[in-house]
């Protein structure tokens, strides 16, 4: 039999790298608990939909950069993802506002 030595060579950590994943988990758990202070402290209503919403689009976009590389990528390819995704919210916010505009109107 062929007796064979496995060389494995272990890297350094990569303190910048480490640093910088520590950095992206600390930003998303502020902005958690600051959901978390809105949900406990504000009473339901607009203002607090709008913050929960505000900050869900915070949230998912700084994950759409960080974890899914967007962030590193061309501008070009960062607004082909970007636009349309302000289109829909947009397009929400107008279903939302005519879809009340007409309850008001129908009750009115």
């Amino acid at each position: 039999m062929h007796n064979e030595e496995n060389n494995i060579i272990v890297q350094p950590a990569d303190k910048a790298k480490i640093k910088h994943i520590l950095k992206v988990a600390l930003y998303l758990f502020v902005v958690t608990v600051l959901e978390f202070l809105v949900a406990f402290t504000i009473d339901a209503g607009t203002l607090k939909t709008s913050i929960f919403v505000v900050m869900t689009i915070v949230k998912a976009f700084y994950i759409i950069f960080e974890f899914m590389h967007l962030g590193h990528e061309v501008k070009g390819l960062r607004y082909m993802v970007i636009y349309p995704m302000i289109l829909v919210v947009w397009m929400l916010v107008a279903f939302l506002m005519e879809g009340s505009y007409i309850h008001f109107e129908r009750f009115m």
